[in-house]
């Protein structure tokens, strides 16, 4: 097997776009194909937890991006190199304050209900997205600025900010600012949660809770992004969606045949599967933020920055990553992953120095152990409560929280993992009953930082979710991300942005791991497939079967 950086082989030797300008390509076979071949079903096998609801909009969680990238469509996408590119808007203009955003619309398009895609349509997303009782919270940070919009005419949509809004366009290119009939939007929440209509090339047939999402084919479908391989319908004619939760099981189904992809695959399945001639593994990071641990320095004991620090230099993370991930994963230093360029990585700031921790501990007033060997100040234990969601977290993560427990307990601390359905995690969150959380978000461009940093993120969205973990709050930060977020000088926002990423990582409220990891490992047989730039997600739309 070969493993290609973003993206698989599409047609004729051509090749599908894939997300890094600077990755390679390689078909996943050794002979070119032939004309792609119409029908067929597709079976995907995801590790993620079910969505509770298939409407992108309620909540924001990357399980609902994955699906919902299928059926939804966007009004703008990226293409390789990271520039915005049209979508359901053909053309898009600003004022020169950057205040008023006026987006015309492709004149044919209309969703799978029958009702035309025109600025009303748009207009009552973002409503719905807006709206309190819709819950949502990727969305709903992402439209933020957004004032008020007006048809302008039926074909032109405007956007009224309140403040210039530099990662607009980033921010609709994401799935969960997908667009979705007005119609459908009309019915109960429920109702729409179960079948959401797009414009998309596959539509919500079926949904079976617990076993199976079924796609089908969308044969008027015409409103590709302009970086398809193609025009017109799917090849694919049905996908059906699996969930199956254990990898063990997952790589099995996918070895025999049972599955035709499986995502959230394992580090010594990847190893396993790249020395096999039937499979391809598809490398796809996701953009924005790195994979890190938040240190909640909103209360005792990571509101002394001493105390951050101590736990820091306790992790002996570069090992962890060498021994668990296989070379499968890199160490990121960085609050930004690899794919962003404005990322700031220090290493300097994250070496595995026990002598410091302890010395850094005493200062802070932790000088004493108990029988246990922990620390101990006022009688009170140095506990770091730290749940994690196995939904989220692969086993070979939850391993490197379990070496970071062992290190970290060394100098002192007494580090609290526990595992959590997502459900039960997120309510830990919202309870702020947390000192320390891996918490995956997903936002392309650097204007990420300051939806998780901004002292903002600290209040809830309508959702519940805060994203502000850490509980950042610095007046510095503060202004240094929101004058980022404002200008459009590449320039002036390059160092802005390094500013606010320096202070973040000397104040040690993060621990950078890796990238947001997104591997996938597929029959060498399926042809065309790729991710999406703007988030990673795959896209079937290109797909087909060689068989």
């Amino acid at each position: 097997m070969r493993s290609t950086p973003q993206t698989l082989a599409a047609i004729a030797g051509l090749v599908a776009v894939g997300l890094l300008a600077t990755g390679c390509t390689t078909t996943p076979t050794e002979t070119a194909v032939g004309d792609p071949i119409s029908g067929g079903t597709f079976t995907y096998a995801s590790g993620d937890a079910q969505p509770s609801c298939l409407d992108p909009h309620v909540g924001g969680n990357f399980p609902q991006a994955l699906v919902s990238a299928q059926y939804l469509e966007s009004l703008v996408s990226r293409d390789d190199n990271g520039a915005i590119i049209p979508w359901l808007a053909e053309s898009w203009t600003t004022t020169d304050d950057g205040l008023v955003w006026d987006f015309t619309l492709q004149d044919d398009v209309t969703f799978t209900d029958g009702t035309p895609l025109n600025a009303s349509a748009v207009q009552a997303n973002v409503a719905h997205v807006l709206d309190p009782n819709t819950a949502s919270s990727t969305g709903y940070l992402a439209l933020g600025k957004v004032a008020s919009t007006e048809a302008v005419s039926d074909t032109v949509v405007r956007f009224e900010l309140t403040e210039p809004d530099s990662a607009l366009l980033e921010s609709l290119s994401q799935p969960w600012l997908a667009i979705q009939s007005p119609t459908g939007l009309e019915r109960s929440k429920d109702e729409n949660c179960e079948a959401p209509v797009g414009t998309g090339p596959f539509i919500v047939d079926s949904w079976v809770k617990q076993n199976a999402i079924t796609l089908v084919r969308n044969d008027d479908y015409n409103s590709p992004p302009a970086d398809a391989a193609h025009e017109g319908p799917a090849y694919l004619e049905t996908i059906v969606w699996r969930f199956i939760p254990e990898s063990a099981t997952r790589y099995a189904a996918l070895q025999s045949g049972e599955v035709d992809l499986i995502d959230n695959a394992q580090p010594d399945t990847i190893v396993q599967a790249e020395a096999s001639d039937t499979l391809v593994h598809l490398d796809s990071p996701r953009p924005g933020a790195s994979n890190r641990i938040e240190l909640n320095g909103g209360k005792a004991p990571f509101d002394d920055v001493l105390v951050r620090e101590a736990f820091i230099r306790s992790a002996n993370v570069d090992d962890a990553v060498t021994s668990l991930f296989q070379g499968t994963a890199t160490r990121s230093y960085a609050a930004l992953g690899s794919r962003e360029p404005l990322a700031v990585g220090r290493d300097d700031l994250f070496d595995y120095d026990p002598d410091a921790a302890n010395a850094l501990l005493d200062e802070a007033g932790w000088s004493e152990r108990d029988s246990e060997g922990y620390r101990v100040k006022n009688g009170e234990r140095l506990n770091v409560q730290f749940p994690v969601s196995t939904n989220q977290s692969i086993p070979a993560e939850q391993s490197i929280f379990e070496q970071i427990q062992a290190t970290a307990k060394q100098t002192g601390f007494e580090v609290s993992l526990a595992p959590l359905d997502i459900s039960s995690w997120y309510g830990a969150l919202g309870a702020n009953e947390y000192d320390a959380v891996s918490a995956p978000y997903t936002k392309a461009g650097p204007d990420v930082l300051r939806v998780l940093y901004h002292s903002d993120g600290i209040v809830p969205a309508p959702s519940g979710y805060f994203a502000n973990l850490a509980q950042v709050s610095d007046p510095e930060i503060d202004a240094l991300l929101t004058e980022a977020a404002q200008i459009s000088d590449e320039t002036e926002r390059a160092a802005l942005y390094a500013d606010a990423q320096n202070r973040l990582l000397e104040g040690f409220h993060l621990l950078p791991l890796y990238d947001q990891q997104n591997h996938f490992l597929l029959q060498a047989d399926v042809q065309g497939m790729r991710t999406l730039p703007s988030v990673s997600v795959p896209t079937l739309y290109d797909t087909w079967l060689n068989r």
